[in-house]
């Protein structure tokens, strides 16, 4: 099966109440990890990589190992770009295989954001490549993207309407209050559902994104500290929230620093306990497993994409 757009898979997704994982990739290790979990839940799949990962891997590594997963997994998957921040950088994932892209030019103002993401739909559509754009800013700190608090803003509905009408964008990103990183919220976990709600009526059966939507698992956090680490009060987005956001409009979730602490979690664990092993097969094969285990939960459990192809 060759890679697919998210098309199909939004619109299955919207109708069904449920939404897809869109998985973030650095390294083999972690695409076999999330793959192996989407095919024994039977689940359809965005694997989707950021600047950073491109730079760390290179493209042409990433796109291989994609290719190597559809080839392993007969699974419905959607390469995506992560938070492209320029019309380059988009345009280099299009020519290069990626399905799907995400302009993230929501550091500019409105009418900038829509002329760069209106450039970027352009050429993605001419070359059959759907696109993602950002409409408000989430905070926190996730590889190239660096937001302050105070830079923060959630999306305002009816400006979502009309960017997603000037743009002729495939799906939005939009703030709710979910922000990158291992830490989410300095009080109590909020996710502004009327907003999301308002969203949705002016956009009918329109695909949201939910960016900065990992629930920061408290068992992979205490792992971690357990065994060497130190991430106090880290706290992510409950998973009944993310369910009741995917029974909404949104349609995809972003899942980036769960994978990040799963595998932090098990590899700690391992090198503690073993302090003589040096061979990375024995420590990273747990961590994959670790990997497994957690984005099957999120399938079954909060994505709710489980036996959905």
């Amino acid at each position: 099966m060759p890679l697919v757009t998210t098309t199909e898979m939004f619109k299955k997704a919207y109708e069904g109440g449920y939404a897809i994982g869109a998985f973030n990739v650095n390294n083999m290790e972690i695409v076999q990890g999330i793959v192996d979990a989407a095919k024994e839940e039977q689940s359809p799949l965005i694997l989707q990589v950021s600047a950073g990962a491109r730079k760390y891997a290179k493209h042409i590594y990433l796109v291989k190992l994609v290719e190597a997963a559809l080839e392993d997994s007969n699974l419905p998957i959607a390469l995506h770009l992560d938070h492209g921040d320029s019309f380059e950088i988009c345009k280099d994932c299009v020519d290069g295989g990626f399905t799907s892209v995400m302009i993230d030019a929501s550091h500019h103002d409105f009418d900038e954001n829509v002329k760069i993401t209106k450039q970027v739909v352009e050429y993605a559509h001419a070359h059959g490549v759907v696109v993602e754009a950002e409409l408000g800013r989430l905070a926190g700190v996730e590889d190239d993207v660096n937001v302050a608090d105070k830079d923060a803003r959630f999306t305002d509905p009816e400006q979502a309407a009309e960017f997603v009408a000037l743009t002729g964008v495939d799906s939005l990103a939009i703030a709710i209050g979910t922000s990158h990183g291992a830490y989410k919220f300095k009080g109590d976990p909020y996710l502004d559902f009327d907003r999301l709600k308002k969203v949705g009526e002016l956009l009918p059966n329109f695909p949201i994104v939910l960016h900065g939507a990992s629930t920061v698992l408290p068992e992979f956090v205490a792992k971690c500290n357990e065994f060497g680490g130190n991430i106090p009060g880290a706290q992510g987005v409950p998973e009944d929230m993310l369910r009741k956001a995917a029974t909404m409009s949104v349609c995809k979730i972003n899942i980036d620093t769960d994978l990040r602490l799963a595998m932090t979690a098990s590899i700690r664990e391992y090198l503690a306990k073993n302090p003589s092993e040096f061979d990375p097969r024995k420590y990273l094969g747990p961590a994959r497993d670790a990997i497994k285990g957690m984005v099957a939960h999120k399938i079954k459990n909060v994505l709710g994409s489980s036996h959905k192809l």
